[in-house]
């Protein structure tokens, strides 16, 4: 045995050293390999018990047999030579079990007298290191490869000399560079940075450990050759190691540039609009869904002398005439429900004069899916109008009456003639005396809607109203106007259904529809004329063949003197008024008139007035 010791040392001191080694230590002598020594850990290693101590390795460890181990010792033993291996994967049967086994290991040749007589085993057991750091650069390439589809461009910097390690897709092309700059320094792969904040900002994150987030920070990149400005937002994030330190920082950001440059055109645009707004005469404002006041120009705060402060809190409704206040919120009401635009004319109290003064308010919603998100709308002061429409009304009602008295005696004339031409047997002439007759009557007809506009608009038109039955007074008013047109009327009533109205004011609207119908459809041969009767209302409705209207124009044949086209523009005779007296006498009357058309195929008015029970 002592012939394989070298500098006299003895085999139970070196069976000590080996025991109390805290690696694994092993002895092979001889060219069998046979176990001289073996410490507790090295037998841990192998999954063995000291039994095996004495036996050949191959003996002890069969199942190395055809791994490399055997052919390494082998090579070490011949030629002298030290072996260091580094996480080699070996086959170790343990409770009868093989299992993947990875060493660092050493083996290292024994002198003794004659030569090598045998060889040191030093060993560690680096299984889980090995597995470790395989499931580490597995989580690497799945963490790679998530950031490599990332929609957001991702780069990751190593040291603090910052060379790329990696960058995706979307990183690369926002840099405007290819895959070449992987491996190079952030400053020497995009120059133009140097000048710029962000290799400090990296730099300093390596120092202090601390996260950089930016929302929309400017930078200039050269791509295509050229300089340009785009805008992201982004994070700096440091990496660290197992002990803590920072190894690298991961960059991801997200191109913002477009939202920075429509941001900026739409306030340009909002301030364009705001200096447009205060140079208007009008008052401009938009306000919230539910009507608050959110910008406004300086007309506003001038009507009511308030401070940009009071006026977001101010009781708009105090200032409004009492007549006008709840006709205003049912409008309004009724605007928000149904997304159309709000229309109406009312007062508001002057503080000025301490007198009511009249204003003209539209207000358009707009709408994002389905929904209201504000109002903007104008308010313009009509006073001065409406004292020049009511000095009109004046004007009109004036000379409505003072025409009345001549028009009455030329159709008396007109009449007298007629009879004295016919008498004398000038049957021609007589003709014309009749025609002049007819053109007075509709003269005295324009005259009277001109009456019954002024009295509408001075709220002074009176309703006599009674209980009649709703069918009979069609009946009666269908047989007068047939009795004066050629179109063939088709009458479709159901009896019975009792109103109270004014009688001669409905029979005025049913023959304005009936001779509305038979002016607007002058190539059509009829007419129909239907009532319906419920327990709730009775319902007139005159259908024609006519020249119809598109829908937008559906809502605007009730204003006054608006008057419908034909085609190529022309119009026909009347004021426009007609329409315009019906819809008030009908609203007077707690009813509902309405029009459905479609354009070149006709149209069909109608109306409805509540009924009664007696």
């Amino acid at each position: 045995m002592k012939n394989f010791l070298k500098n006299n040392v003895s085999l139970e001191s070196l069976t000590t050293i080996f025991s109390q080694a805290p690696v694994a230590l092993g002895m092979l002598m001889g060219e069998d390999f046979t176990i001289e020594v073996a410490n507790r850990q090295i037998l841990e290693l192998w999954g063995k018990g000291e039994d095996i101590i004495g036996l050949p390795l191959l003996e002890a460890l069969p199942e190395i047999r055809d791994q490399e181990f055997p052919n390494i010792l082998r090579e070490v033993y011949q030629t002298g030579t030290p072996f260091n291996g580094s996480k080699v994967l070996g086959m170790i049967e343990k409770n009868g079990t093989l299992h993947k086994c990875y060493f660092n290991f050493i083996y290292a040749p024994i002198y003794g007298d004659t030569g090598i007589t045998g060889i040191s085993v030093v060993a560690t057991d680096v299984t889980q290191q090995v597995e470790y750091e395989k499931k580490l650069r597995e989580s690497e390439l799945r963490f790679k490869e998530l950031l490599e589809i990332s929609d957001y461009a991702t780069a990751i910097y190593r040291g603090e000399e910052l060379v790329i390690e990696f960058a995706n897709e979307q990183m690369i092309k926002t840099w405007g560079k290819d895959q070449s700059v992987i491996g190079k320094k952030l400053d020497e792969a995009l120059p133009e940075l140097q000048g710029q904040p962000f290799i400090d900002i990296l730099k300093n994150i390596f120092i202090t450990g601390i996260p950089y987030i930016a929302q929309e920070d400017r930078v200039d990149l050269f791509i295509d050759g050229i300089l340009q400005t785009y805008y992201y937002s982004f994070s700096y994030k440091p990496l660290r190691d197992d002990d803590g330190e920072i190894y690298a920082i991961m960059n991801v950001a997200m191109d913002v540039t477009e939202l920075v440059n429509s941001r900026k055109k739409a306030q340009n645009s909002e301030s364009e609009y705001k200096h447009l707004a205060e140079a208007m005469p009008q008052i401009v404002w938009t306000t919230t869904a539910d009507g608050k006041f959110d910008y406004y120009n300086k007309n506003l705060m001038n009507l009511l002398n308030c401070t940009e402060e009071e006026v977001r809190e101010f009781n708009f409704e105090k200032i409004i005439h009492p007549e006008d206040i709840i006709n205003l919120r049912k409008i309004w009401t009724e605007a928000a429900e149904t997304q159309k635009t709000f229309t109406m004319e009312y007062r508001i109290l002057d503080y000025r004069t301490d007198e009511y003064i009249w204003f003209l308010t539209r207000a358009t919603p707009v709408i994002e899916d389905g929904v209201i998100m504000k109002w903007i709308g104008t308010s313009t002061n009509i006073n001065e109008f409406k004292n020049l429409v009511n000095q009109k009304d004046t004007f009109l009602g004036i000379a409505s009456h003072e025409l009345k008295t001549p028009l009455t005696s030329l159709k008396l004339y007109a009449q007298v003639l007629e009879r004295m031409l016919k008498k004398s047997g000038d049957d021609k002439n007589a003709e014309f005396a009749k025609k002049m007759d007819q053109q007075v009557i509709k003269l005295t007809s324009l005259i009277g809607d001109l009456l019954d506009v002024t009295k509408i608009n001075a709220g002074k038109i009176h309703l006599n109203q009674n209980h009649f039955e709703f069918s009979q007074l069609v009946k009666e008013t269908v047989e007068e106007q047939q009795m004066s047109t050629a179109h063939s009327i088709e009458l479709n009533i159901e009896k019975g259904g009792t109103v109270f109205a004014d009688r001669d004011r409905i029979s005025q609207v049913i023959t304005n529809l009936i001779s509305n119908a038979i002016k607007y459809s002058p190539e059509a041969g009829k007419i129909i004329v239907e009532t319906k009767s419920t327990d709730s209302e009775v319902t007139f409705m005159v259908k024609d063949f006519g020249i119809g209207m598109p829908e937008e124009k559906k809502d605007k044949v009730f204003e006054q003197y608006y008057r419908v086209s034909g085609d190529e523009e022309s119009t026909f005779p009347g004021l426009g008024l007609g329409l315009y007296i019906a819809s008030q006498i009908i609203d007077r009357s707690e009813g509902k008139i309405w029009v459905d058309s479609v354009l070149g195929k006709g149209s069909t008015f109608c109306f409805s007035l509540p009924s009664v029970q007696i």
